[in-house]
This record gives structure tokens, C-alpha cells and sequence, in this order.
């Protein structure tokens, strides 16, 4: 028998598969999924690799085939289902195999369990008990016969407390033992990383709208018809209601669900309604968590203990059996798409997952990206929507727009509008809370005239320009650059220049405006400890904090009644981007935002803070109007050729040779345009940023309405690259990209 084995090298010669013989003592443990250890190379020096297969079949001489040395016990096996998951994502998303190998295992090796060890009377007859404990007091063993008198009342007790509380030394333990007086019974215990919530109950009951979701998707479920569901609803509709009524369903059935959220940030929260339905039934797996819970979780999932898996992108991976849902709440967010090799993305990875497990993925959103959309217009995707909040006593806040050029002309140069800073004074005087938003997302340097709000943008390519640090301006998408400008193009103002705030300045402001009001600052900075989100969140949700400021991961999922006002501090930030998604994540951003204030029964109010009122993504961010924003963006991507119309392939070069990455990028931009297929190859152009670390970058950008023409240009890159030797040069693919390289 032999074994098809990929080699744990990232090196795109030797992205195949390699055959070993598998010995006779190790064929009956060895399986598909399983690190080994192998010669390789000449010097057959032993390299880790993967099995892939195992197959009675080989393509080459027997007697010049290497065998196996070791299965390495101490690693992870890759479900077989996973292993096929990977070599999908290897084809759709570039990258070698091992790269996928390693994307698909959420848990890379084995921890040591948790032991419990409790000390146990062993000694049935209470009349010999006792009369060892008499003679215990005789020859003055007093640890021994304490011991044995709290056993006589409770036959089994935690080692830790006889250890500590009763203070009887581990010597002493050991001679009880070996007279068979006690036993120390030890049993493998989990580290759950939920186990200090308390569950308080489900009480919540469907209204209409919910209902009739969870009973057309649970009655093709039951049926064995397993599909892509889109759930559009305003904030605050109860999606998560939805999401466990299906879950509870499935697992009734005996089947597990996977809920992906996009943010750690979110996981508080989110757990606590989880598990106030589903209790230990449900965990949680992300990268705060220490290497022994996450191993832990993966066996819980592995052995069928839990229904729910909560976490962000990599929890798509988790090895349920048994799937029946994999459910990605805020489905719109960039945060699923991956920045590291394979660039996949979570929603059609979910969807490849689900076609192989024979399961549903439920998408859920207020603002459902342009694809999710495009492919329920399409009807690759079945929508539901819900119109109205699930409270009763709830309705979306009102949005006005602050034109901060009104603002400058007026005399208040302070990033809290007159509006804002008057709103605020109102909520704090009626013990209301309040969230300030700062759009940061996309704060690349982009230039724009704080008198009439002028962007400078690319005359080709309706992006905007973004300032490096040589002075100049440049497009990232068709290579056009100029000198950067000192007097607004429009109207000749001097206040021409990148924007440049950030959280921890407006803090500082806000405290000094409102110097009695208690603020709590959610950033980066302030969160990059194990339970900073949680403690940050908690101590705002128990009204410890007034103001709560915070970038994006403020907006997204939260619930707070007692919020009624919510600011958004620069809009422009993100609607300027050099991104084509720019106006798509503004829209997002506002209404994410907008839609957390007023969500218990005081009503509530967003101010949106902005330089372009009249841009269509503000406008009906304010209006809270998906299908006029939708129209009006996918009339726009229709003629930039952008996607969901047309899908687009980032192909990135890197090399620390500026010759090297200019000749290797020209040689695939000249094969490109060789080939005789349906496609716009744009580049190669210098990347965003040119050079990081002394390593240079190049790029070419390919569009095509075919995807499976994109993937099919990858290969033959990939072919290309094989042929030819530029020194120390990197190629990667990223397939419709969310950031920028």
C-alpha cells in the first residue's frame, strides 16, 4: 500500500503529491488527514509532510519508492472532508496545497488534557474504617486520620482541597494508597472557555416575520434539500432569534452548526445569547484562546459534544461530522476574507464546505454585500427579509447629516459638529449613553479640501488618489500619478490635505468637552489583551461608562438599550478610499452604525458627519434604503467592469530586486495578453505601496465575467512561473480583492 503525500514546504516546485510505502506495522493506524514523517530529497533528510490518500496504486517503480518513517503522534489529522475542502481552495484561490493543508487545520497540535484527580475512600466497611481511624489517633497519624474522618463524611473529594484546605502532603497520600484506604481517581477534563457564563434561560418567542423564515428554511432542510438562504433585515429585526430556532432544529436532528461572526469583538455578546439556549452545548474558537482551549473545543467538536461552534473565518473549519448549518452573521463584512495565502473567502468556502457535508448556509445581514445580493437576483441564493424590529416597543433611529464645510465656514473647527456636541449635552443630562464612531477604515491617505470637500481622484478610474510618501499622488488601479497639491483644484482653498484623526485625540476631546462624563475608548490599542473585549463591552452594557468611542468594531452586532445617540465622526474616511468597495463599506458602516442607536424602547438618533452630503451612499445611509443604495453601486461596478458583474484577479509580484519584480511581472502581463481568452489585463503597475522593507512590488489586474476564466489564467501563470527562474521573486493570487497590496 502507499501513501500520497504532500511535503510541508510552500514552494510552488513542489506543490505535488509525492508517494510513499507505507510498512506493514504502520498500515493498519495510518489514514488519510495524518502528519508523517518522510525522506526527502537526495540526502533523504526527513521532512514533515501530509497524507493525502492511501491507495494500492503507484505510477512509478515500487522498488525505487521510499517508505515512511514515522506517524508523528504528537500532531492534529486533517478530516478527510477537509482535506478535499483545502484542495478546492488551492485551485479557486492559488497558494500550493500545503498552504491550504494548513489553512483547513484550526488546530495544528495535540495538547495535554486537563486532569481532575479526587481522592476516594476505597475502604467499603465502615466498621474497618473506623477502626483504622482509631488506630490512626493511637500512633498520632493525624494527617491520615483527618483525612480519613472528612472521607467517612463525603467518600470523595477534590485533590486540590485535601492538598490545600486539609493540608495532607502528597507523601502521605501515596502510603494511604498503597494500604488501600483511598484511591486517586483521575479523569480527562475539557478547559472550556465559556464555562464561568451563567445560562439564564430562553424565553423569547418568534413573531411573525421570523417564524416564517426559520419554517420555509427548516421544511427544505428536513426534506434533504440543502441550500444558500440570505437573510436581509433591518438592525435590531432578531437574525440571531432566527439563526439558533435553526440551529435548535438541527440539532434535534442530530446535527451541528457552525456560526461565524466577524469579529472577536463580537464573540461576548454573541456567546451569551448562544449560550443562554444552548448552555455547554455551544463554544467558541479564536485566536485569544490559549493553544490547550483551542484543542480542546476541536476534540469537543470532533466527538459530537457540542451543536454550536461560534468564532470568526477560521472556525469554517471546525470538524463536525455532522454539519447541518454553517451560518455567517454580518455576512457583508471584509474581515471574511482571508489577507494570508489562500486569500479565500469564507462565504463561497462555506458554500464549497456545505456542498460536500450536505448542509445549509444561512447569510445574514442589514447591509448584505453587492455579491450576496447579485446572487439572490440571480437565484443562486434564496432571500428573506425581515422589515421590522423584533422589539415591539423599537424603531430605527432617525439619521441627520452634518455638512462639516458649514461647519469650518462657521468658525468650529473641532471634529464634534455644534449638532453633535448639543445632542450629547441632552443625552448626558438624561443618563442616556452614547457611541462615537470614527470611520477609520480606509484612512490611506487620501486628499481632500476641508472648504468644499473636493477629493482629488483619479481621472480614470473614479477612485481616489491616494498621497505617498514621495509627495505624489497615485491610482492602485490603472497606474496614474501627479504631483501632489498644495491649492484645492476646485475652489483655491489652502485647506487642502490627508485627513489625519484618530480615537484616542477625539478621546481626549471629548473628555475635555465633557468633563463629567465617563468614557470608555475601543480600538486596537485597548484591546489587545485576552478579555479586553469583554471587559470593555461588560462595563459599558452595566452602564459604567456614558461615551463609549470606538472604530468599526463598535458598530457591528451590538446590543446596548440604553444607547439613544450614535456619531459618526468622518464619513469621508472610508467613502475616499482607493478601493472600488468604497462606497459600498461607507453605506455599510453608516447604517451598521445608525442602527445602534435606539434599540430598546427610547427612541434614537445617528448624526452623520460628512464633506459630501450629497454622495449617494450617505444619502441612503441616512434614508436606511438597501435597494436604492444597491442600484444605484451595481450600475456603477456594470460600468468599471468590477464585481459582482465581472470578477477580478490580483496577481501580486515581490522580489527585494527591482529588475527581478519588473521582468517577472512583465513576462505574465505579456503571457496574459497572448492568450486567447475573455479577459481585460490591466498592469503590470507599481503596487500601492512600492516598496516595503526593501522588497518591491508589482502588480496586474485581470477582469473577466467568468470566473472559472480567472482561475484557468492563475494556472497558467502558475506554469509559466514553473519554467522560469526569477531570483528570490514571489507570485500571489488574490481572487475579487477586499484590501489593497
Amino acid at each position: 500500500m502507499y501513501a500520497d503525500v504532500i511535503i510541508d514546504i510552500s514552494h510552488e516546485k513542489l506543490d505535488k503529491v509525492f508517494q510513499y510505502r507505507i510498512p506493514d506495522g504502520m498500515l493498519a493506524h495510518l489514514r488519510a488527514g495524518m502528519q508523517v514523517r518522510v525522506p526527502f530529497g537526495g540526502g533523504n533528510r526527513l521532512r514533515t509532510g501530509y497524507v493525502t490518500d492511501i491507495t494500492d496504486h503507484t505510477d512509478y517503480d515500487p522498488a525505487k519508492i521510499k517508505e515512511i518513517a514515522q506517524i508523528m503522534e504528537e500532531s492534529v489529522p486533517i478530516e478527510s472532508q477537509l482535506i478535499a475542502l483545502a484542495a478546492w481552495m488551492r485551485r479557486n484561490y492559488g497558494g500550493t496545497m500545503n498552504q491550504a493543508l494548513k489553512t483547513v487545520i484550526p488546530v495544528k497540535t495535540k495538547e495535554r488534557l486537563q486532569q481532575k484527580r479526587t481522592v476516594v475512600l476505597a475502604v467499603t466497611d465502615r466498621a474497618q474504617a473506623a477502626d483504622m481511624l482509631m488506630q490512626m489517633h493511637k500512633k498520632h497519624h493525624t494527617a491520615r486520620a483527618r483525612l480519613l474522618e472528612a472521607l467517612l463524611d463525603n467518600p470523595a473529594i477534590d485533590y486540590g482541597i485535601v492538598l490545600h484546605k486539609l493540608n495532607v502532603t502528597a507523601a502521605v497520600l501515596r502510603a494511604m494508597e498503597e494500604q488501600n484506604i483511598i484511591r486517586i481517581k483521575c479523569e480527562d477534563r475539557y478547559r472550556n472557555p465559556v464555562a464561568h457564563l451563567e445560562q439564564k434561560g430562553y424565553r423569547l418567542t418568534l413573531n411573525e416575520e421570523q417564524q416564517a423564515v426559520v419554517d420555509a428554511v427548516d421544511a427544505e432542510f428536513q426534506a434533504g434539500q440543502y441550500g444558500n438562504y440570505l437573510i436581509q433585515g433591518v438592525t435590531g429585526s432578531g437574525k440571531t432569534e432566527v439563526y439558533m430556532e435553526l440551529i435548535a432544529r438541527a440539532a434535534a436532528a442530530g446535527r451541528a452548526s457552525i456560526v461565524l461572526i466577524p469579529e472577536i469583538a463580537l464573540t461576548f455578546q454573541t456567546v451569551m445569547r448562544f449560550y443562554n439556549r444552548f448552555g455547554d452545548r455551544v463554544s467558541i474558537l479564536h485566536s485569544r484562546l490559549s493553544q490547550g482551549e483551542r484543542y480542546d473545543q476541536f476534540l469537543r467538536a470532533k466527538n459530537g459534544e457540542l451543536d454550536v461552534m461560534i468564532g470568526p473565518r477560521s472556525a469554517l473549519f471546525t470538524p463536525f461530522s455532522n454539519l447541518g448549518y454553517i451560518i455567517i452573521d454580518e455576512e457583508h463584512e471584509t474581515s471574511y476574507k482571508s489577507e494570508t495565502v489562500p486569500r479565500y473567502h469564507a462565504r463561497e468556502t462555506a458554500f464549497a464546505r456545505a456542498r460536500m457535508a450536505g448542509a445549509s448556509v444561512v447569510l445574514g445581514s442589514a447591509t448584505p454585500s453587492l455579491e450576496s445580493s447579485y446572487y439572490a437576483q440571480k437565484g443562486l441564493v434564496r432571500r428573506f427579509y425581515l422589515t421590522n424590529r423584533a422589539k415591539a416597543d423599537s424603531t430605527l433611529a432617525t439619521c441627520q447629516i452634518v455638512d462639516l464645510r458649514e461647519e469650518l465656514r462657521s468658525g468650529n473647527r473641532s471634529i464634534l459638529s455644534r449638532t453633535l456636541q448639543q445632542l450629547m449635552e441632552e443625552r448626558l443630562a438624561r443618563r442616556e449613553q452614547i457611541m462615537l464612531f470614527l470611520n477609520r477604515r480606509g484612512m490611506a491617505g487620501f486628499v481632500s479640501c476641508r472648504a468644499c470637500g473636493e477629493v482629488v481622484k483619479c481621472p480614470h478610474c473614479d477612485v481616489s488618489l491616494s498621497l505617498h510618501n514621495d509627495g505624489r499622488l497615485k491610482c492602485h488601479y490603472c497606474g496614474y500619478e501627479m504631483r501632489q497639491v498644495s491649492v484645492c483644484p476646485s475652489c483655491g482653498s489652502k485647506y487642502i490635505g490627508a485627513f489625519r484623526a484618530g480615537t484616542q485625540k477625539i478621546e481626549e476631546i471629548v473628555r475635555e468637552r465633557f468633563p463629567a462624563a465617563r468614557v470608555l475608548r475601543m480600538d486596537y490599542d485597548t484591546t489587545r489583551t485576552k478579555d479586553s473585549y469583554e471587559k470593555i463591552l461588560s462595563a459599558f452594557a452595566n452602564e459604567e461608562a456614558d461615551i463609549l468611542i470606538g472604530t468599526q468594531m463598535i458598530v457591528k452586532g451590538h446590543d446596548f438599550p440604553k444607547v439613544t445617540l450614535v456619531g459618526v465622526l468622518a464619513a469621508d474616511l472610508s467613502l475616499h478610499s482607493s478601493d472600488y468597495r468604497a462606497a459600498e463599506r461607507t453605506f455599510q458602516l453608516l447604517t451598521q452604525a445608525a442602527g445602534r442607536a435606539g434599540r430598546g424602547t427610547r427612541p434614537g438618533e445617528a448624526v452623520i458627519q460628512t464633506y459630501q452630503p450629497e454622495h449617494y451612499a450617505v444619502q441612503t445611509a441616512q434614508a436606511q434604503d438597501y435597494a436604492k443604495f444597491y442600484e444605484q453601486e451595481l450600475a456603477y461596478r456594470e460600468l468599471m467592469c468590477y464585481p459582482p458583474v465581472w470578477n477580478l484577479l490580483l496577481v501580486a509580484v515581490t522580489s527585494p530586486s527591482e529588475m527581478q519584480a519588473d521582468a517577472c511581472s512583465d513576462a505574465i502581463g505579456a503571457w496574459l495578453r497572448s492568450q486567447e481568452m475573455d479577459m481585460q489585463v490591466i498592469g503590470p503597475t507599481e503596487a500601492a505601496i512600492a516598496r516595503v522593507n526593501d522588497i518591491y512590488r508589482r502588480v496586474v489586474y485581470i477582469k473577466s465575467e467568468d470566473y472559472e476564466v480567472l482561475v484557468r489564467a492563475k494556472e497558467g501563470i502558475e506554469q509559466l512561473l514553473a519554467g522560469h527562474t526569477w531570483r528570490q521573486t514571489g507570485v500571489q493570487f488574490d481572487f475579487n480583492p477586499m484590501n489593497g497590496f
